[in-house]
């Protein structure tokens, strides 16, 4: 498994598959807040997208008397929400086969006790794993959120705006995630 930093990406002259040093993982990490029937979202900190612990320890440092959902959009392949819950965190994995190369993945499937998927899954469709009612108190079911993450025309941040647009935090994210 490749290790990446969140200054690991792709550099020039190097393989696709290659990660130099210095250069920004692209994707985002966000917080969505609900309080007194609101929603705002806050930026996480870079270290999320390749630290699940980071991303957690962040999240439960946000308190509020609402709902708290970490959303992970990791280098236009994959997404992760993460929702902290009375004694851990749940946790959804948009595709299962990102573990392969991405520790941030990997670490998801750890949590939820899935292996790893097979090497030559990379071709399958994808395999989204976890707890797919995550966001189903908030207007988004769990059947939809299977299929949503199954939608392999759409890139990951395309998925959580839907997601958002079904929880009511849609606004919110595009006003943080817009200036990236």
């Amino acid at each position: 498994m490749a290790v990446q930093s969140v200054r690991d990406s792709v550099s020039p002259g190097t393989n696709k598959g290659t990660q130099a040093r210095d250069e920004v993982l692209p994707g985002f990490a966000v917080a969505a807040i609900r309080e007194e029937g609101r929603w705002r979202c806050a930026r996480l900190d870079a270290e999320a997208l390749v630290d699940l612990d980071s991303a957690i320890t962040e999240l439960r440092s946000l308190r509020s008397t609402g709902a708290v959902i970490g959303l992970l959009a990791v280098d236009d392949c994959f997404f992760v929400l993460l929702r902290p819950v009375p004694g851990g965190v749940s946790l959804m994995l948009s595709d299962a086969v990102a573990a392969l190369d991405y520790d941030v993945a990997a670490d998801v499937l750890d949590l939820l006790r899935v292996e790893l998927p097979p090497d030559d899954a990379g071709d399958d469709e994808p395999w989204p794993e976890g707890d797919m009612a995550i966001v189903a108190d908030l207007g988004l079911p769990a059947d939809e959120l299977e299929v949503l993450a199954g939608e392999w025309e759409l890139y990951p941040d395309e998925q959580l705006a839907a997601i958002g647009r079904r929880c009511g935090f849609a606004d919110a994210l595009a006003e943080v995630v817009g200036g990236r």
